[in-house]
């Protein structure tokens, strides 16, 4: 049963101060947001208060969050749609975000990180959404000051375990699968994964379809091109594949961007979309402005964003909660750039470019 303070009084710090059995001090740290308040004492300030009937989090003055986007442009096609999911669900609640652009090392230990001054004024901040490109070491630093925050999982290097934030994942290991057994449904056993496996993005794609390959009793193939430019990836992949001679019916490109690379190198090697070799990517950023269309996996960037605002918020809420993980699933785009093959393979690259091609992957970009 809620309690009502006698004759209508209103009630203060004094009243809830001595419901939680805590200073006054402490609760009024409470009511302004400081994160540095063990969580169970906090919960106990809002356990107190809730007796009252009161809801501190709407009395707060602070109504803001930080969206950390670290190691990334700030048009990123893929993590500004996640941005627009969070700021809408926000603005529904009333809560404003803050953008705030964030380059570090991802070799860097939490020690040697600084966040951005903002962030250590709890009375502005409240707590962080972070996208992008992190490694654990930030969400390490993260916990140790005591910040309120939730990840997305997918670009994460080297997680580490949590207990003062959440993660939200794409699923994008399901959905490499799902697309892998689209191209064996349509006849190839010859599918190629190309990407840069040392990305986070990529090595959780790649997964996918190499259980969906190991599934179907066929040998995953791969060609990994350590660089951080996707579609230059997508490119020296494709170009040096048929340079090798290699036996390719289908190749499945880590992101959409890479498939990009994937269709100018098979046209500059004189091979046709899907007559020659089917193409699919990962992620429906560009697939419908390519041609012919690419067949993909649609992810849901601003349904990841809502989530991940609506367990920050949740998080405000009561600070005590257990650490939490919700994944976002995907959606199979089939378009025109695959089609069936015949049983007997495809003969169109018996001789596209002579093996010795291969020797420099490189060699092949255009200037």
């Amino acid at each position: 049963m809620k309690k009502s303070p006698a004759h209508g009084r209103k009630v203060g710090l004094k009243e809830i101060a001595a419901e939680a059995k805590v200073s006054m001090a402490t609760v009024s740290r409470v009511l302004n947001g400081n994160n540095r308040v063990d969580p169970a004492i906090q919960m106990a300030v809002l356990d107190a208060a809730a007796k009252f009937d009161l809801d501190l989090l709407q009395r707060n003055k602070a109504k803001a969050l930080a969206f950390l986007l670290s190691n990334r442009v700030m048009l990123h096609p893929f993590h500004s749609r996640i941005l627009s999911g969070a700021e809408g669900y926000c603005a529904a609640q009333g809560w404003d975000i803050v953008f705030l652009s964030f380059n570090y090392p991802l070799n860097a230990h939490w020690e040697q990180l600084h966040l951005p001054k903002i962030l250590e004024r709890r009375d502005v901040i409240r707590a962080v959404i972070v996208a992008g490109t992190n490694s654990g070491s930030l969400l390490e630093l993260l916990e140790r000051e005591g910040v309120p925050y939730v990840a997305l999982g997918n670009n994460i290097f080297k997680p580490v375990p949590l207990s003062k934030g959440d993660l939200v994942f794409s699923d994008e290991t399901r959905g490499a699968g799902d697309m892998t057994r689209y191209l064996i449904s349509l006849g190839h056993q010859d599918i190629w994964f190309v990407g840069n496996r040392r990305l986070p993005w990529f090595a959780r794609c790649f997964a996918g379809y190499g259980q969906a390959m190991d599934d179907a009793g066929l040998p995953p193939r791969h060609l990994s091109v350590d660089s951080e430019d996707d579609a230059e990836v997508g490119y020296i992949a494709t170009k040096s594949l048929m340079a090798r001679g290699e036996r390719v019916t289908a190749i499945f490109a880590g992101n959409d961007a890479t498939a990009h690379g994937v269709y100018k190198g098979l046209r500059d090697c004189g091979l046709r979309i899907p007559d020659d070799i089917s193409v699919a990517g990962c992620d429906d950023t560009v697939g419908e402005w390519l041609y012919p269309g690419l067949t993909t996996i649609r992810e849901f960037p601003e349904q990841l964003g809502k989530q991940m605002a609506e367990l920050i918020l949740s998080r405000i809420a009561k600070p005590g909660l257990e650490f939490r993980e919700i994944t976002v699933p995907t959606e199979l785009i089939k378009r025109e750039s695959c089609r069936p093959i015949a049983a007997t393979g495809n003969p169109a690259l018996e001789s596209v470019l002579p093996v010795d091609q291969a020797a420099d992957p490189r060699a092949f970009v255009k200037p």
